[in-house]
C-alpha cells in the first residue's frame, strides 16, 4: 500500500479524469454514430456518408487540401531551412520570429487580413478594379492553399532546421569525394536523413489542416470541407438526432487516425540517427544567388508578418459597414468596445487563464508521472494524452456537448465547458513542455532527500519543481497563447454572453465588418505578445526547446 501512495493514487486520479473529459466524450459520439434515426444500433449515418455526393466530396477535399498544403508547406519550410541553415543572409537573425508568428498571429487573424487584401472589399481587389484590371477571386482553392501554407509552413521551417543542424557534415563530404555531383548528394544523403522530422511535422501541418476551422469556414465558401460541414451539421441539429454530426465527426477522427498510422509505419522502415559529427558550416553567397536566397527567404518572412500589420493598420481604418476607407484613420473601432465589449475581453482572460493554471497544474503532474514514476497505469495515461491529437477541435467541442449534456453531469451552456475544451485542445503539447528537462534531472537528487527523511510530495516541491520551472513556464506560456486564440471548439459550445476574442471576431467577418474585427485582433494579439515577450525577454524561457 505504501508504493502504491503517493504516486499510484495520483495516477489513478490522473486517469480517472482523462477517461471522463476525453475517452468518454470522444467514445460516446463514435457509439452515436451507429444510432440511427429510431434510437437503434444501426449504420444509417454512414449509408447516408456514402450515398450523398456531398459528404463525399467534403471528404475528398479535406484529403486534397491536406496533401496540397502539407506538399506545399513542405516545399517551403525545407527550402527556407535550407537557406537559413547553410548560407548566410542579411536578414537571418530575423528568422526567429517566424515560430513566434505562429503564436502571435491566430489562424483566424490571418484569414481575415488576407481577406482584408484579397478578398472582394480588399485594398488590392479595390486598387486593381479602380485601374481596371480584374482580380481572380480569392475564396476557394487558392484562397485556402495560400493562406494555409503561410499559417502552416513554419512547423515543416522547425523540424527540418533542427535536422540540418544536426546533420553530421562528413557524410555529405563522402558522398561528393565519391565524385557524386552537389546536388545528387542532397538528395541522396542530406534529404533522406531530415525525411523523418519532416514527416512527423507533415503529419502535423495535415492534421491541422484537416480539422482547421477559422480559415476553411471563411475562405473556402464553394468548397465543402469536412470540418466546416461537421460544424455546421451540429448547429442545424442542435437539440435534434444527432447521428450524422457523430457520423462526420468519427470520419474525421478515422481519417486523422488513419495517417497518423501510415506516418508511423513509414518513418519506423526509414529512421536515420547522428551519432556524432560536425555541423555543416554556413557559406557566403554573392552576386546573384546572394540576391535570390536573400529575396526568397526575405519575401516569405514578410509574407509570414504580414497580417499582423494588416491587421493593425485595418483597426484605425474609418468604415462604413464593409465598406473599408483605407487612408482615413478613426479610433471609433477602439471606443466601441470600450463602450460595449469589455465583457468579450474579459471572458477571453478569464476562461484563458482558468484553462492555463488547470492545465499547467494537471500536465505538470502528468509528465512527473510519467516520466519519473511509471506504473502500470502510465501506458493507459500516454494513450489517452495522445487522443486530443486525433481530433479536431470542432469534434471535441461536438463531443463535450453531446457527452455532457444530459445525464448526472451536465455542463453543456455553462462556462466550465469552455474552459475545459481550452484546457483539453492544449494538455498534450503542455505535457510535452512541462517534461523538457526532466529527463535531465538525476534520481539520485530525489532518493538522496527521501533518505534524509523528506516525505516524496515535499521532496517533489522543493526538490523537481523548481528544477522543472523552465519546462513549466514554457508550457505556461504556450497554453496561454493557444487557448486566447481557441476558436474551432469554443465556438461550437458557447452560449450567449460568454463570447470570446476569437469568436467576437468570427462573427465580425462573417458580417463583413473588418475594422471593428481588426481591432479585436490586435487586442487579440496584444494579449497573445505581452506573456511571450516577458518569457522570452524577461524570463529567458525557450519556448521552442522541446
Amino acid at each position: 500500500m505504501n508504493r502504491f501512495f503517493p504516486w499510484g493514487f495520483l495516477s489513478l486520479i490522473a486517469l480517472a479524469f482523462l477517461l471522463l473529459f476525453i475517452a468518454y466524450p470522444i467514445s460516446g459520439i463514435l457509439m452515436r454514430s451507429f444510432i440511427g434515426e429510431s434510437g437503434t444500433f444501426s449504420f444509417e449515418g454512414f449509408t447516408i456518408f456514402l450515398s450523398k455526393g456531398k459528404y463525399l466530396e467534403a471528404l475528398l477535399n479535406s484529403i486534397i487540401l491536406g496533401v496540397t498544403v502539407t506538399f506545399t508547406c513542405t516545399v517551403v519550410g525545407v527550402f527556407l531551412a535550407f537557406i537559413v541553415a547553410r548560407y548566410e543572409i542579411p536578414f537571418g537573425g530575423i528568422v526567429f520570429l517566424l515560430p513566434l508568428s505562429v503564436l502571435i498571429i491566430p489562424e483566424l487573424i490571418s484569414a481575415q487580413s488576407w481577406i482584408m487584401v484579397f478578398g472582394n472589399n480588399g485594398l488590392v481587389t479595390n486598387a486593381l478594379k479602380a485601374l481596371g484590371i480584374p482580380f481572380p477571386r480569392f475564396y476557394g482553392w487558392f484562397g485556402l492553399v495560400y493562406v494555409m501554407t503561410l499559417t502552416f509552413y513554419v512547423h515543416i521551417f522547425l523540424a527540418a532546421l533542427a535536422a540540418l543542424r544536426g546533420f553530421d557534415h562528413s557524410l555529405e563530404e563522402a558522398g561528393l569525394s565519391l565524385g557524386t555531383a552537389p546536388l545528387a548528394t542532397y538528395f541522396k544523403v542530406v534529404f533522406p536523413t531530415i525525411t523523418p522530422a519532416v514527416l512527423s511535422a507533415g503529419l502535423i501541418v495535415f492534421t491541422l489542416v484537416v480539422g482547421n476551422f477559422a480559415i476553411a469556414i471563411n475562405l473556402g465558401q464553394r468548397v465543402p470541407l469536412l470540418s466546416v460541414m461537421t460544424y455546421r451539421s451540429f448547429i442545424s441539429e442542435l437539440g435534434g438526432n444527432p447521428t450524422m454530426q457523430s457520423t462526420l465527426a468519427t470520419v474525421s477522427i478515422l481519417l486523422v487516425a488513419s495517417v497518423l498510422f501510415l506516418q508511423k509505419w513509414y518513418i519506423s522502415k526509414r529512421n536515420y540517427h547522428m551519432v556524432a559529427g560536425r555541423t555543416p558550416p554556413r557559406a557566403k553567397l554573392t552576386g546573384w544567388k546572394s540576391l535570390l536566397a536573400s529575396g526568397s527567404a526575405g519575401f516569405i518572412i514578410v509574407l509570414s508578418l504580414l497580417p499582423a500589420l494588416v491587421v493593425l493598420v485595418g483597426s484605425f481604418t474609418q468604415s462604413r459597414g464593409p465598406v473599408m476607407y483605407w487612408g482615413q484613420f478613426t479610433l471609433d473601432n477602439y471606443s466601441r468596445i470600450w463602450e460595449f465589449n469589455l465583457a468579450v475581453i474579459g471572458n477571453s482572460l478569464r476562461f484563458a487563464t482558468l484553462a492555463t493554471v488547470l492545465g499547467v497544474i494537471f500536465a505538470t503532474l502528468v509528465s512527473y508521472l510519467l516520466v519519473k514514476k511509471r506504473n502500470p497505469l502510465s501506458a493507459t495515461l500516454d494513450y489517452l494524452l495522445l487522443l486530443p491529437l486525433t481530433i479536431s477541435g470542432t469534434v471535441l467541442g461536438i463531443a463535450l456537448a453531446q457527452g455532457y449534456n444530459t445525464g448526472p453531469l451536465v455542463l453543456t451552456g455553462t462556462a466550465a465547458l469552455m474552459v475545459l475544451a481550452m484546457m483539453l485542445r492544449r494538455l498534450p503539447f503542455g505535457v510535452r513542455n512541462a517534461s523538457a528537462n526532466l529527463h535531465n534531472i538525476s534520481n539520485s537528487l530525489e532518493e538522496a532527500s527521501v533518505s534524509l527523511g523528506v516525505p516524496p510530495v515535499r521532496t517533489f516541491f522543493n526538490i523537481v519543481l523548481p528544477l522543472m520551472a523552465p519546462g513549466i513556464a514554457a508550457a505556461a506560456i504556450l497554453t496561454w497563447v493557444t487557448t486566447v486564440a481557441e476558436l474551432s471548439a469554443s465556438v461550437v459550445i458557447y452560449q450567449a454572453g460568454q463570447e470570446t476574442l476569437p469568436i467576437q471576431i468570427f462573427r465580425l467577418i462573417s458580417s463583413d465588418l473588418m475594422a471593428r474585427a481588426s481591432a479585436f485582433g490586435v487586442i487579440n494579439m496584444i494579449i497573445i505578445l505581452v506573456p511571450v515577450f516577458f518569457g522570452i525577454k524577461v524570463m529567458n524561457v525557450k519556448l521552442f526547446s522541446s
